[in-house]
């Protein structure tokens, strides 16, 4: 299952250049209107380093009810976080759920929820956290990518 659809009530995959507190408080709609305010102190769920991906607390409890709803077992299965060319700058973050890893692939533990990051996306998604915001207007999970240096109007294309 990809992550990515737009349609209204459903999840969309985001992303952000900027750091966790200020994306959570940024509007994820154009005028701002109906935005959550972040919980204070919101600290990412792992405790990986600065070279590897974070999840928060908000976003797991989305991953893990979405994994049981599409049958994916934790035990082997896990959420798939990538980057791909296209977009309108360049690079286009994919997120879906795959049940197994990768023979290469990075594997980060939260609980128990895994994410499988393989070598050549993790060039570009190192230091990243994933997060998760619910506004009137959408829910959608936001990547907060340090290493993305432009984003497009679309949320999901970065240089």
């Amino acid at each position: 299952m990809r992550l990515t659809t737009t349609t209204k009530g459903r999840i969309v995959a985001m992303m952000t250049d900027k750091p966790v507190e200020q994306a959570a408080t940024d509007a994820v709609s154009p005028n701002g209107a109906g935005q959550q305010q972040p919980t204070p102190g919101e600290k990412p769920a792992s405790a990986a380093t600065a070279r590897g991906i974070q999840v928060t607390d908000r976003a797991l409890v989305k991953i893990k009810a979405a994994m049981e709803k599409e049958g994916i077992s934790p035990e082997q299965g896990g959420l798939r976080l990538g980057v791909q060319g296209g977009g309108c700058s360049g690079l286009t973050y994919n997120i879906r759920f795959d049940t197994q890893p990768r023979e290469r692939d990075r594997i980060f533990q939260f609980g128990e929820v895994r994410v499988f990051v393989d070598p050549k996306s993790f060039i570009y998604l190192h230091g990243m956290t994933l997060d998760y915001q619910e506004t009137l207007m959408q829910q959608s999970f936001v990547f907060v990518n340090p290493n993305a240096s432009k984003s497009c109007g679309c949320g999901t294309s970065f240089s």
